[in-house]
């Protein structure tokens, strides 16, 4: 049964009780480029008594290198290795769960980070930030050639969202039921600095809708990006509680793995 911390006692107990402590970023930590008060000072404090932090987020836009230099500009220390972005685990997904043929490609909705994150994995892609698909021409199935060696269609968040990038992800899908259809996660809302904006759940939203069929999600809530974090660091889920502000998302992400969890009250 959840309840609310209160006394001294309350944080004391939680602190004696987990060693791996798994934080989400935007709302948990920071908002936009602006650090929530008092999270570097508990950050610090965690590292001075030996636990270990790792850092889940959802956001597809940036790189686990791109990540780290956020963390340096807002003054929070972090290693990359103790990243987790949906990006990468979708790029770890991808070679690794999936294992991909080298001579296969995955085709991209999605920004920089996604494609740095497969071009570090070795997964082929094309899409993405590719100037041609980030055009407001018309798109023309008429004049479209498709790639024969899509195997996969990745959806991520992208502010250059558009009807070309929808209309080519749709008929690799449509036109071969084996290609994979992936999404980093299924965000409703994306954070911003000055206010909420659809999340790559609502730009994805429409391929499902055409397709009648559902992605694998990557992110949180899918146990698929905790199974790609336990690849790569140990852990007792017994010990470990996950930090974030959204119950359908870090909270359940947490109690699907069978981790404690903690609802902060920072998110917007």
């Amino acid at each position: 049964m959840a309840r609310r911390l209160s006394a001294a006692e309350d944080y004391e107990s939680l602190l004696s009780n987990y060693d791996t402590w798994m934080f989400d970023c935007d709302g948990v930590l920071w908002h936009g480029d602006r650090p929530i008060d008092g999270a570097v000072e508990v950050l610090d404090m965690l590292r001075k008594r030996g636990k270990r932090l790792l850092f889940v987020t959802n956001n597809a836009t940036k790189s686990r290198r791109n990540y780290k230099a956020k963390f340096d500009q807002l003054g929070v220390e972090a290693h990359v290795d103790e990243i987790y972005g949906s990006a990468y685990a979708a790029a770890v997904y991808i070679s690794s769960v999936m294992k991909l043929p080298k001579d296969k490609k995955v085709y991209v909705i999605g920004m920089s980070g996604i494609e740095e994150e497969l071009h570090e994995e070795g997964v082929s892609f094309i899409g993405g930030t590719d100037p041609a698909d980030c055009t407001l021409e018309p798109f023309s199935l008429a004049d479209f050639i498709p790639d024969p060696d899509v195997a996969a269609v990745l959806c991520g968040f992208d502010t250059q969202i558009n009807y070309t990038k929808l209309s080519k992800a749709f008929q690799y899908l449509h036109r071969n039921p084996a290609c994979q259809f992936l999404v980093t996660n299924e965000d409703s809302t994306f954070p911003s600095a000055h206010g909420l904006l659809p999340g790559s759940g609502s730009l994805s939203a429409p391929l499902r809708f055409a397709l009648n069929r559902d992605p694998l999600t990557i992110g949180k809530p899918a146990r698929t990006m905790l199974d790609c974090i336990q690849a790569k660091v140990h852990f007792d889920p017994e010990r470990t509680i996950m930090i974030g502000d959204r119950l359908n998302t870090d909270i359940l992400f947490g109690q699907g793995g069978g981790l404690a969890t903690l609802l902060v009250l920072t998110g917007k």
